[in-house]
């Protein structure tokens, strides 16, 4: 089959075979993407019950988003590199470099800090194409090259910093990282809840709105190309629940400070990354490489250039990640990004990407991030030990690969 062929309205599989593959693997396919979404809820409800309600309240849902964004922002473009059957291990030290240039920039050199932010981001482009050329051009293993790059970017930072921290920042960066937007409409009554941002309220409005009208058009689309879709009894129940999931969110940080920039820009890149690969060329593309090399090479993709731009995009997620990390601590240290790029990785799988690649989905590793930041904020909440964090991560990753991979041998029709 080629992508090259496949219209532009079309939406991208979860993996690259056939649309009209039989109903019982879509089925399969459909359990395994919205299993995810339930055991996210699962967890939020055991912790919300575990901590007397402590979870849910409406400065501690601030807290889990303003303190996981880096890694929600990482997870964002490590679903992209692993749906293409690669990997990154660099991300924790581009994350660090980058927030050193940041700092060298804005405050041992005055440079405005738009400009500034702009020069990081081109930085971590480069640190992308770098690491890219070597994967997709020279042909090395993305392992081994971002293992290479994570020693190798840890040293510069070090090398940049002096081995010492540089600091504070300028305001609106750490306002971008750790502020909220003001409010400029007021608040309005909710009865026994109390007041909440008008903005927020809207900003709700029409984020559920968004979300039904593109769902229902991409439902639709499936659906005119022979795919299997949900009834739509499901498909209602679907949209009344995430609806009142974001709406509950979205209503308690309106109670509290109203909604954090951070969650702003995450909002905007999970819009336009969710659309980058489910409705281009390029997007298709990227499944289209992870769920069969040969047949993509075969069917005309250009498998170099589309590796090499998946690895430029990481390289400016990681270099915005670092600069929204840096801004949060109010200082670029050595010692910034470590072990983040096992939380991003840990996300992405969690949230149900393959391990052979292929399949996966934006929203997916940003809930697979937030059940991550939920298991670290609920323990900490109940004074779990660290290593019992550790643990409970562990197993939670586990599970989460083992099914992946016992729903794709049931799938091929394994008996084990």
């Amino acid at each position: 089959m080629s992508v090259t062929r496949t219209p532009a309205d079309a939406p991208a599989p979860d993996t690259f075979e056939p649309l009209g593959g039989a109903g019982r693997r879509g089925l399969r396919l459909n359990a395994r993407e919205s299993g995810i979404y339930v055991a996210f809820g699962l967890i939020v409800l055991l912790f919300a019950v575990l901590t007397d309600g402590a979870l849910l309240q409406p400065q501690n849902i601030s807290n889990i988003i303003v303190q996981n964004s880096y890694i929600l922002i990482l997870a964002i473009g490590m679903i992209l590199v692993i749906i293409a059957g690669h990997i990154d291990l660099s991300a924790g030290s581009v994350v660090a470099v980058s927030g050193a240039v940041s700092a060298v920039l804005m405050v041992r050199h005055d440079v405005p800090w738009p400009f500034a932010l702009l020069l990081t981001l081109l930085f971590g482009a480069a640190v992308g194409a770098f690491q890219g050329y070597w994967v997709a051009y020279f042909g090395l293993p993305a392992f081994i090259v971002t293992l290479a790059g994570m020693l190798v970017f840890r040293a510069l930072t070090l090398t940049v910093l002096g081995n010492q921290g540089i600091g504070p920042f300028p305001d609106e960066v750490r306002t971008l990282a750790n502020g909220f937007q003001p409010g400029y409409l007021g608040n309005v009554g909710l009865g026994a809840l109390g007041g909440a941002d008008l903005v927020s309220l809207l900003v709700l409005v029409g984020v559920v709105a968004a979300i039904v009208v593109t769902q229902w058009r991409g439902r639709s689309a499936r659906a005119a190309y022979g795919q299997k879709v949900d009834s739509v009894p499901v498909f209602v129940a679907k949209m009344v629940a995430a609806a009142l999931v974001i709406g509950f969110v979205v209503v308690q940080l309106a109670r509290f400070k109203n909604l954090p920039w951070v969650l702003v820009l995450l909002a905007v890149l999970v819009l336009a990354y969710s659309l980058v690969a489910s409705r281009t060329v390029f997007g298709r593309r990227i499944y289209a490489i992870g769920g069969n090399l040969q047949a993509a090479r075969l069917s005309g993709v250009d498998v170099r250039r589309v590796t090499f731009w998946i690895f430029v995009n990481m390289g400016v997620l990681a270099a915005l990640a670092g600069v929204i990390f840096a801004g949060r601590l109010n200082q670029a240290g050595p010692t910034a990004g470590t072990n983040f790029e096992l939380d991003a990785i840990a996300a992405a799988f969690i949230g149900g990407a393959a391990v052979q690649g292929g399949v996966g989905k934006v929203a997916g590793a940003i809930t697979g991030g937030l059940i991550m930041g939920v298991i670290n904020n609920g323990m900490s909440l109940i004074g779990a030990p660290s290593e019992r964090v550790m643990l409970v991560k562990g197993a939670v990753l586990l599970a989460a690969v083992a099914f992946d991979v016992w729903t794709k041998r049931r799938a091929d029709g394994g008996g084990r």
